[in-house]
């Protein structure tokens, strides 16, 4: 059994149907599973969860949406006050102020607005499993999203500091929460497209540098269901004795030191049969 069907997951940080909470969540109910997701509030979901783009996406009619802002700690304990057992959370939320947390430049004066990206995209992590953790216990499991932080990369800037710290908050809830029987993890994703990385500064620019390093070829739309894959496996009962681990599903490009030369580089039509045959696999 891939998930749990008596207990629903919650994935924290819907935006839109192109995010990986959207992906990670539909991968969840492909497998018997059930969902409730959060976005920040109901301003946005009607930008982005219109009718429109729920056609685009042949999205459900049926999503369970609710509303929290992770910097307000009321909204985050009435959340879970109206919730019952879950079986696992997901935080896939993250922001900073493009203007002056990203970028060409790392210096910046706007030091409230790294407190604040820092707010966001860290300590909600925390914040959020405090209160989810009665729902949790025993045999749940947390999960945080997060982005390669063995590498500085240009532009990420602030948001890759934050990203570090996260990763040090998923190793310290692993141990504070192993006496609940609380599994805690991360998945440190290759780029993926979506709204929210259009946002940031230079971002397309990965697209390039993970072409030249990825032994896997990384597709930024299309593996957002590879990701999902490994999430589905770190939220379900395969793996019960894993906790406090930083999965990289990146094609392997953070492994590699420099360029990959030509004669390591995978074909395109070989890698694409063997998709093929995956895909029919499961």
């Amino acid at each position: 059994m891939w998930v749990e069907t008596q207990r629903p997951y919650l994935v924290m940080g819907l935006l839109d149907y192109d995010s990986i909470a959207y992906a990670i969540g539909e991968r969840i109910v492909e497998f018997g599973g059930r969902v409730i997701y959060t976005a920040q509030n109901e301003r946005m979901s009607r930008i982005f969860l219109d009718r429109r783009a729920r056609a685009e996406a042949r999205a459900r009619e049926d999503l369970d949406v609710r509303y929290c802002d992770v910097t307000s700690e009321k909204e985050i304990a009435t959340l879970f006050a109206n919730l019952g057992p879950l079986a696992g959370v997901v935080h896939s939320i993250a922001f900073a102020n493009p203007r002056t947390c990203l970028g060409e430049e790392f210096h910046t004066d706007a030091i409230e607005d790294i407190l604040f990206s820092y707010r966001v995209s860290s300590i909600s992590f925390a914040r959020i499993l405090f209160h989810a953790a009665p729902h949790l216990a025993p045999g749940g499991a947390a999960l945080a999203m997060t982005f390669d932080t063995s590498r500085v990369y240009p532009f990420y800037n602030w948001m890759g500091v934050h990203k570090a710290a996260l990763e040090a908050i998923v190793r310290a809830l692993a141990r504070r929460h192993g006496r609940d029987q609380i599994r805690v993890n991360a998945i440190s994703s290759g780029p993926l497209h979506s709204k929210a990385a259009s946002k940031i500064p230079g971002f397309g620019k990965l697209d390039a540098i993970w072409n030249r390093s990825s032994p896997l070829l990384w597709d930024t739309i299309a593996d957002r269901r590879e990701v999902a894959n490994a999430a589905v496996f770190l939220l379900g009962p395969l793996s019960r004795k894993i906790t406090g681990q930083t999965l990289y599903v990146d094609g392997g490009a953070s492994i590699i030191g420099g360029d990959l030369q030509d004669f390591e580089r995978a074909s395109e039509s070989g890698v694409g049969d063997q998709t093929s045959r995956s895909s029919e696999r499961y």
